[in-house]
């Protein structure tokens, strides 16, 4: 299970800290992510961090957000600065055992989501 949280309302170029608790076992075996849906559009992808920690992310967040993870903790957070307008949408974190989603990115390659926060970015 995975309980997401942080969102709220922003002015364009400030900052938000979205932060993802896992319950369950064997939290460092999972493969940690980030998506978005905005209204009328797709679940998009965001960001990941693999089991190994290795980060992913969308080119248009590049430079501007950050994931981490704390196996300790079993938490993951999106450190997410110099927000645009288009960054608005609700953010769901998701989790996997699978790799698959290195190549794809895709919703699909993700079985457990959380129940997603709202990121509203005001221009």
């Amino acid at each position: 299970q995975l309980q997401a949280s942080g969102g709220g309302l922003v002015t364009a170029g400030g900052s938000l800290r979205l932060s993802c608790e896992f319950s369950g076992r064997t939290f460092e075996r999972y493969h940690m992510a980030w998506f978005r849906q905005a209204p009328g559009k797709e679940r998009e992808f965001v960001a990941a961090i693999g089991n190994a920690r290795t980060t992913f992310y969308r080119d248009s967040v590049k430079a501007r957000f950050t994931v981490s993870r704390d196996n300790t903790k079993k938490h993951v957070w999106l450190q997410m600065n110099s927000l645009k307008p288009e960054d608005t949408a609700v953010y769901y974190c998701a989790a996997d055992l699978s790799s698959g989603f290195i190549r794809s990115k895709s919703p699909s390659d993700f079985r457990s989501w959380g129940q997603g926060t709202q990121v509203t970015v005001s221009s």
